[in-house]
């Protein structure tokens, strides 16, 4: 008989990618299906699952505002992520018509728990950002003891040291995830919510690998009374592995063929994620400060695509969207500006390709720090705190010279750690190392049942 996992991920690209992939790797394994869970709306942005016959994707009503709208109102959108989501999960589990094994579900649908612990089946937690990450927001009662709430995140304090994490580098203040603040209050309440329930879920998954941060994981498995399995990092590697098939050479698709005519390792790649944007005056100062650096580049932009195109001349191409692994490891790519979420982190340090930070919400403010002081396989664009502050065209085009040099001392060094850091990933996805001991672990401990877990 085979085994059945439930997955739902919160309603957010960022973290159904990661879900996504990690059931395609569980569905590698022996006699393991997996059914996917999303909301009708993602259901259809998402479309068919190809190459994974063990993956069904199911839905269920939209119950919360629309991907298109959400970040207009994100506290609304959270309560109703809190709130609506769990009844019509439930009925769902109902009309599967397989028994369910576990359900692994996003650390921010904290009901899951509940739903698990009703119908005496185990829950798994999946945690889509850095390690490090969850531990500041599990000892958020030390941060609150010492006076640094990232709600009472006030500019004369942002230099302040934190140094007394259990199994944390030390860190700024400025380098706490910045909060959402919107008309609902901030997202610390549903922080402290989903956390007040984590270890009530049977075990705890990471989408990022032992080695990454391997002091923050160990302190984490002395100190939690839940298991812990580091199975990442959770990107589409495995789609790397299949012939790709050659983009239709006009509009947008074309951009395969663009970097296919640059020479070897001399394109900036430019994204700023799917779900925040940046004010159309910092976009104008981008668009000039690319252009002034006489770098080539490759920029990821749902807005204002045409008239930024026209802006940046004949060394940028501009498009909506791209294949973004595949990009990053493609052999021109040399340096990548990013908002830093942790998907794009990951795929950066797979890639081997060091980083330009430009963070925007939430994790991506510790993420950038990571990157430039932890790892040492980028620079910081963006250096303060706050959408309001508007980096300049000549400090945009000077940091991307810097970073896209090749022949400096800096830029020789940005990309030796980063090849070390990309070996170092690729040794633990491979048979045999941390990522697929950890999950072969997980899938013997908690998928198929051997052990037992008191709810």
């Amino acid at each position: 008989m085979g085994y059945h996992v439930v997955a739902m991920p919160y309603p957010g690209r960022g973290h159904i990618n990661p879900l996504l992939n990690l059931s395609y790797l569980l569905v590698s394994k022996d006699d393991i299906t997996v059914t996917f869970v999303l909301t009708e709306e993602w259901l259809a942005l998402i479309g068919p699952v190809s190459g994974a016959p063990n993956i069904r994707l199911l839905s269920i009503p939209n119950v919360v505002p629309s991907e298109r709208t959400r970040s207009a109102d994100f506290i609304g959108f959270l309560n109703a992520v809190f709130t609506k989501m769990e009844a019509p999960f439930d009925r769902l589990l109902d009309q599967l018509g397989l028994p369910v094994s576990c359900i692994v579900a996003d650390t921010f649908l904290p009901w899951m728990t509940t739903v698990g612990s009703r119908r005496n089946i185990p829950v798994v937690s999946l945690w889509t950002m850095a390690p490090s990450m969850f531990s500041v927001h599990y000892y958020f009662d030390l941060l609150a003891a010492h006076g640094h709430s990232p709600d009472d995140n006030l500019p004369e304090r942002r230099e302040e040291i934190i140094d007394y994490l259990p199994g944390v580098s030390s860190m700024r203040v400025a380098d706490l995830p910045y909060p959402t603040v919107g008309r609902g209050g901030s997202t610390r309440k549903h922080v402290i919510e989903a956390f007040s329930v984590i270890t009530k879920a049977q075990a705890i998954l990471f989408t990022s690998f032992y080695e990454l941060q391997p002091h923050v994981l160990n302190t984490l498995r002395a100190n939690l009374p839940v298991p812990i399995y580091a199975a990442g990092p959770s990107i589409p590697f495995l789609s790397l592995k299949v012939p790709p098939s050659k983009p239709i050479a006009s509009g947008a698709a074309a951009y395969f063929d663009w970097l296919d005519s640059q020479p070897e390792a001399s394109v900036l790649y430019v994204s700023l994620g799917s779900f925040l944007s940046t004010s159309m005056e910092q976009m104008q100062e981008l668009s000039m400060g690319l252009k002034a650096s006489s770098v080539r580049y490759l920029w990821i932009t749902r807005s204002e695509a045409s008239s930024l195109q026209e802006a940046c001349g004949e060394m940028g191409l501009i498009v909506p969207w791209c294949d973004q692994l595949k990009v990053l490891c493609h052999s021109s790519v040399a340096g990548f500006l990013t908002h830093c979420g942790w998907n794009s982190t990951m795929e950066s340090i797979y890639a081997g390709v060091p980083m330009l930070t430009f963070p925007l919400f939430v994790d991506q403010y510790h993420n950038s720090k990571l990157i430039v002081e932890d790892w040492g396989i980028g620079l910081k664009l963006k250096q303060r705190v706050g959408e309001e502050y508007v980096i300049g065209r000549e400090e945009i085009a000077e940091t991307v010279k810097r970073l896209m040099d090749l022949n400096g001392n800096e830029g020789r060094e940005l990309r030796k750690r980063a090849k070390e850091l990309q070996e170092t990933c690729q040794r633990a996805i491979k048979l045999g190392g941390s990522t697929d001991n950890n999950l072969n672990a997980f899938v013997r401990d908690v998928v198929q049942g051997q052990c037992n877990f008191a709810n």
